[in-house]
């Protein structure tokens, strides 16, 4: 059920926002974008004359603008961020800015303008890299990168200014994998399918590693969830939000079955071995969340986007690979 009419998505014209807000509209939302646009307005053109959707372009940065937008928005789910390790490490004093300079003064900013709902989009990789098979939301916090350990501090300023008229939600989502608008193809399951489509050829670099994935599809379902559900279910809550938990090297083979028996799978050595995996109990026990959609369907979207023509130049085109288009505007 709807408790919310007016809804603003910080970072919503990226790969996850690009599937998001037309699910919203769908609901019946009103939605305002504010993004920095840098992989264009088009990933909007299904939904680009709906009355309800609203496009702002502006920066994280930008607290004047953002108070400014931030009046008479009920919920917010904010995306935004310079995303994954490599594009951080690309400039770590701008991925600082965005991810986490920028936070505090959005969070206050929200707060004091009468927002009830906030839902930041953490990531699974706080936890580090952990031995156990179930890495679960009471584990110590060990991030590894700049990155990682900026999602985490941004958890506690949330937790911090938290209360019961603003309610915050933290979810550690698992990495995103399937077709969107706004396609990435520097995500593990998006990067094999690329490669066996186009290529016919993938290589693992190890193989043994676990990689915790969730389909674009179930990702944002869950983000529409988490404005229906009631305060007292999420207020200050965090939530891994995951599916299948798979060694890389199993993903290569579920890409090749899906893909055709001519693609050859190249094992080579890695000096990274790192290994993530979550659990998503918690998740589906309390909130009643359990995904719906496969390996198997995020790499038959993409290999059916590949081959309808959806995708421009999918191994090479910037604006499907974040490093590459952070250089060739160079974002600062």
């Amino acid at each position: 059920m709807k408790k919310f009419n007016n809804i603003m998505v910080i970072g919503g014209g990226g790969y996850v926002g690009a599937v998001l807000v037309p699910k919203l509209l769908q609901e019946g939302y009103r939605v305002k974008v504010y993004d920095l646009f840098i992989y264009g307005e088009g990933v909007f053109n299904s939904v680009k004359d709906d009355p309800n959707l609203t496009l702002t372009k502006g920066d994280v940065r930008d607290i004047d603008l953002l108070e400014k937008e931030v009046k008479g928005v009920d919920a917010i789910i904010h995306l935004a961020c310079i995303s994954n390790d490599p594009s951080f490490e690309l400039n770590p004093e701008l991925g600082k800015s965005i991810n986490y300079d920028s936070f505090e003064p959005m969070v206050k900013a929200a707060k004091a303008a009468g927002v009830k709902r906030f839902i930041y989009a953490s990531s699974s990789s706080v936890y580090g890299v952990k031995e156990v098979d179930n890495v679960t939301e009471d584990m110590e916090l060990d991030p590894l990168t700049d990155y990682s350990k900026f999602k985490m501090m941004c958890e506690e300023i949330l937790l911090r200014y938290a209360d019961d008229d603003f309610v915050g939600l933290i979810l550690r989502p698992a990495t995103v994998c399937g077709y969107s608008p706004r396609q990435r193809m520097d995500l593990i399951v998006n990067i094999l399918t690329n490669h066996a489509v186009n290529r016919g050829r993938i290589i693992v670099n190890g193989g043994s590693q676990k990689r915790p994935n969730i389909h674009i599809e179930d990702i944002t379902d869950l983000y529409i969830k988490s404005l229906e559900y009631e305060d007292a279910q999420i207020n200050r809550k965090i939530f891994n939000a995951g599916y299948e938990n798979f060694p890389v090297s199993e993903l290569a083979s579920q890409v090749k079955e899906i893909v055709g028996s001519g693609v050859e799978i190249v094992t080579e050595p890695t000096n990274d071995p790192r290994s993530y995996h979550i659990s998503s109990e918690k998740i589906r026990a309390e909130l009643d969340f359990t995904p719906r959609h496969t390996i198997e369907d995020a790499v038959r979207d993409i290999k059916d986007a590949i081959e309808e023509g959806m995708l421009d130049d999918p191994m090479d085109n910037p604006m499907y690979f974040n490093i590459k288009r952070m250089k060739e505007i160079q974002l600062q």
